[in-house]
């Protein structure tokens, strides 16, 4: 799996060490075990990465590739991909903690997104317009260049994938970096990557703290965009840095986002997609459904069995076939989780239960919900990124608007009702970007991912996610190629003539 040896960097087709000599530690979540060693990259590493990716874009042919070609490459991944799905599931699980099942569906997605990609790559994206004289006006569409990619902790594999599928579809170059704390199975995907064949410099990996190789990503006059999926904060600093070289920027940023429930909902389906949608993945989702609205009519039935059923869920190593909910990702975000705890006990919300660490070795927190909360509380208002959930209740779809709305977030949200116009209508009012109705998370490849507000500029996955990473040009064309006489030609002889005399 790649956990013996000290796991290097990928720069213009080469597996190399960074020139600092330094290295990482990478933990497991689940038992706080050293699982491998990771050398620390530096910004003259990340140099030599962007130089690498300019110059097979700009000078190797890689801008000039065919469609065809690329597909091929894509299609070549996603067969190793599947064929290494197992182990690839385990590494995910063992670097990230989440349970094996959630491990092995992000696997399949990534797969399917290569496939997504490699056919999608062929396809038409120029138009022709009717424009007025004699005149062919056209659009094409021409990759944008060298582009910088930063990954969050919480999908390492699969928000890789998502960004580098698109990006090769589209005939750029690439330059990733992965968070630091789970650099691996990305580590292994650049293995696959050296076996289909890349042109050197094409696809290149960095592997470091986002202070230094992130941050040389972003301020290069080498990179034409970055794409970032992380905090919000660190969004906005990532604009300020792009700002200087005005690159393109992509940002799927955090979320609070709301999950509204109708007294004349589906009881128990209201009830398994309220727990699907903070649980899964430990909270650690920025679509997380961490803002439960419900109708006042069923907010004392409801809410019981709500913590009855969080109390049972089976926390534990994702290895284990029982778990149900695995470990955060280190011991700096479960101390983020306590501190919000505390802040909304402060606060004087009501917590109904978790709200500690479990006495066992890993990062392991206890699926916490939090009652009598008011708009203003930095609980409801402030992205916690863990298992930690705020009820809020509602009396007519008004305030449930007014609630929902009432963060700087837009990311996603939901409503469960059987009300199909009223489901509608809360819909049509949402200003989130990837909303449901009468579930919560499912999303698809095909179909956009990102935010309103402050939770992103930008779109990733299906046509959109493709044309992140392309260029528009206009093209003109004469079909009547005869002066425009704009600026009248003159009788110089004429002229001279009268000048003499």
């Amino acid at each position: 799996m790649y956990l013996n040896d000290i796991g290097r960097m990928y720069i213009d087709g080469k597996w190399v060490m960074s020139e600092s000599g330094q290295t990482r530690k990478i933990l497991n979540p689940a038992t706080e075990e050293i699982i491998a060693t990771v050398t620390e990259g530096s910004k003259f590493d990340v140099q030599k990465a962007i130089v690498s990716a300019r110059r097979a874009f700009d000078k190797d042919g890689w801008a000039n590739s065919k469609a065809r070609d690329r597909a091929e490459l894509l299609l070549k991944l996603a067969d190793l991909l599947e064929q290494d799905c197992k182990e690839m599931s385990i590494l995910e699980t063992l670097n990230n903690g989440k349970p094996l099942r959630e491990a092995e569906y992000d696997i399949q997605d990534a797969v399917n997104q290569l496939k997504y990609y490699a056919g999608l790559t062929t396809k038409p994206h120029g138009q022709t317009y009717d424009v007025p004289d004699d005149m062919q006006s056209m659009v094409v569409r021409e990759p944008i260049g060298v582009v910088g990619q930063i990954i969050p902790w919480n999908y390492p594999l699969v928000m890789a994938i998502q960004k580098i599928a698109p990006a090769i579809a589209a005939g750029c170059t690439v330059v990733i970096k992965p968070a630091e704390q789970t650099p691996l199975t990305l580590i292994r995907f650049f293995h696959l990557i050296d076996q289909v064949g890349f042109p050197n410099g094409v696809l290149n990996l960095v592997l470091g703290e986002g202070k230094i190789v992130g941050t040389e990503l972003v301020k290069s006059e080498l990179i034409d965009k970055i794409a970032f999926t992380g905090g919000t904060e660190t969004g906005r600093s990532i604009m300020k840095v792009a700002a200087d070289t005005i690159k393109k920027v992509g940002l799927e940023l955090g979320g609070k986002s709301p999950n509204i429930v109708f007294a004349d909902a589906d009881f128990e389906t209201a009830i398994d997609y309220a727990l699907f949608g903070i649980f899964a993945n430990q909270g650690q989702v920025c679509s997380a459904g961490s803002r439960l609205l419900i109708e006042e009519s069923i907010y004392e039935r409801f809410v019981e069995e709500l913590v009855n059923r969080a109390k049972d869920i089976e926390v534990g190593n994702g290895m284990d076939e029982s778990t149900e909910m695995g470990p955060l990702i280190s011991q700096v975000q479960l101390d983020r989780v306590l501190n919000y705890v505390q802040i909304g006990l402060e606060e004087g919300a009501t917590l109904l239960c978790g709200g500690k660490r479990m006495n066992r070795k890993g990062f392991f927190f206890e699926p916490t919900i939090f009652t009598n909360t008011t708009p203003s509380m930095r609980i409801v208002q402030e992205e916690i990124f863990g298992p930690v959930l705020v009820i809020q209740k509602f009396k007519t779809e008004e305030e449930a608007l007014e609630l929902a709305n009432g963060t700087k977030y837009g990311l996603a949200g939901a409503v469960f009702t059987n009300d199909v116009a009223k489901a509608h209508r809360i819909i049509k009012g949402l200003r989130a970007g990837i909303t449901w109705i009468n579930t919560y998370h499912p999303t698809f490849n095909e179909a956009p991912w990102g935010g309103y507000k402050q939770s992103g500029i930008g779109r990733e996955l299906g046509t959109f996610g493709l044309e992140e990473y392309l260029e528009v040009k206009q093209i003109n064309i004469s079909l009547s190629v005869q002066p425009s006489n704009w600026f009248r030609k003159k009788n110089r002889t004429l002229q001279s003539k009268l000048v003499n005399k």
